[in-house]
């Protein structure tokens, strides 16, 4: 039996070194408790607005002419560069003048044998009425020469017009440009017939648009017109002012904000049936031909007098359940929820019709760091635009990548520090164990 005693020896040793181990390791501590979050609080920015709509648009030229030749004839010459500025009168296209001409000619010949003529009977008339008195004539013979000076008188006057119409025709083998503007392409080439008449036979030649001012033609639900209205019941718009003097702002879709101002000079007699819309136009200056027909734009109408306002950034609305709400820190610091009713965007920041009082705090970023109820830390800063906000977030979120990612490699090296001193001191008991002698 005395030969178990080493192994009994044994296993006692260890079974005393994993006890000793367990007994000594050292309870979990409780993590400390989280500091407030740090979030940026802005106060509402009190302002003087007015209520607009915005609607689309497209641009159209006050003038806008289809040319086409007021004479027929074989084209000689282009006398425009494709896409250049024409003042009106400058001569575009030349047709061939000699058929008229020649047509003139013939007047001109007509309207001087007729004249040699009436000069040939106002003189036998005249003789006619000396030898009456003597009885050498007759009074028929009076009255026919009388007739036939008349006649001729009639010749020349129709033969006079007939000069004016051709000479009229010989000028129309110019063809001019109608207004000032912008022309197009021509659509036919020297040596072609061209035909004049109207839209339906007459050969169109090019087109010219105007470009100073410029038309912006739009329609406007029947729900805002009817605000309009309701508002010069109430006294709040100038019901004397005509609609000619309405101010509205126009801006393309490359451009922000509305940077051309104008006024509207149309508004339709009636609602479309179709659309429920008004159709209103608004006429815009256009010095550095900017705006070009049949741009799409945007317009921005005034519907109501300016009044005081309280506004708050984009990115400090939140949604719950379809309900718009602010995140506001009260005097204790705690995070309350308030519903709010929006109103219209200015200048990048929106505007708050009901539910916010001047002087509050509120949560312009960091909104997904808090809860109702919660504790933070506010750092107040002046309400920021939607611009500012947006980079305000990418800094934040850039900090908090290297903050994240500092932490991340400490607690990786304290583990590893930890890991390493636990192995330690289970492998130490083993090794002096092996080291003694006869173990």
């Amino acid at each position: 039996m005395n030969h178990h005693s080493p192994l009994r020896t044994r296993s006692a040793l260890v079974l005393g070194f994993c006890l000793g181990v367990t007994g000594c390791a050292r309870a979990p501590s409780a993590a400390p408790p989280a500091a407030p979050a740090t979030v940026l609080v802005s106060h509402p920015v009190a302002r003087d607005i007015t209520d607009y709509a915005d609607f689309t648009a497209r641009i159209a030229a006050v003038d806008s002419v289809e040319v086409r030749a007021r004479a027929s004839g074989y084209l000689s010459k282009v006398n425009f560069k494709e896409g250049a500025m024409v003042k009106k009168g400058d001569v575009l296209f030349e047709l061939d003048p000699r058929p008229y001409q020649a047509l003139l000619n013939q007047a001109k010949a007509k309207v001087a044998q007729d004249e040699a003529q009436l000069k040939f009977d106002e003189a036998e008339y005249r003789r006619n009425s000396h030898l009456l008195s003597t009885g050498a004539v007759s009074r028929s013979d009076l009255d026919k020469t009388l007739a036939a000076r008349d006649v001729d008188i009639a010749n020349v006057a129709a033969d006079k017009a007939a000069v004016a119409s051709r000479q009229l025709d010989l000028e129309y083998t110019n063809v001019t440009a109608p207004v000032t503007g912008r022309v197009s392409r021509f659509f036919v080439t020297v040596g072609n017939l061209i035909q004049s008449g109207d839209q339906n036979s007459g050969t169109m030649l090019t087109t010219i648009v105007s470009v100073d001012p410029m038309y912006a033609n739009f329609d406007i639900d029947e729900r805002t017109v009817q605000r309009v209205l309701l508002s010069m019941r109430e006294g709040k718009a100038a019901e004397s002012a005509p609609e000619t003097e309405w101010r509205v702002s126009l801006g393309l879709a490359t451009e922000e904000g509305f940077p051309h101002q104008g006024t509207i000079n149309f508004v339709d007699n009636q609602v479309n049936p179709k659309t429920g819309t008004l159709r209103v136009r608004g006429v815009f200056h256009n010095r550095d031909q900017s705006l070009s027909p049949g741009f799409f734009a945007r317009v921005r109408v005034p519907i109501g007098p300016p009044h005081q306002a309280l506004l708050v950034s984009d990115r400090a609305i939140d949604n719950d359940q379809g309900q718009k709400i602010l995140y506001i820190v009260n005097d204790g610091n705690q995070v309350v929820a308030r519903s709010i009713r929006v109103g219209a965007l200015h200048d990048g920041l929106r505007a708050i019709e009901g539910g916010l009082k001047p002087g509050e705090r509120i949560i312009v970023n960091g909104l997904q760091q808090v809860r109702r109820g919660a504790i933070v830390e506010p750092r107040l800063l002046d309400m920021p635009t939607s611009q500012t906000v947006r980079q305000g977030d990418k800094e934040t979120t850039s900090q908090t990548v290297r903050q994240g990612d500092k932490e991340t490699t400490s607690q990786t090296r304290r583990q590893g520090e930890k890991e390493t001193r636990s192995q330690t001191q289970q492998a130490g008991p083993a090794v002096r164990l092996a080291a003694r002698p006869g173990g």
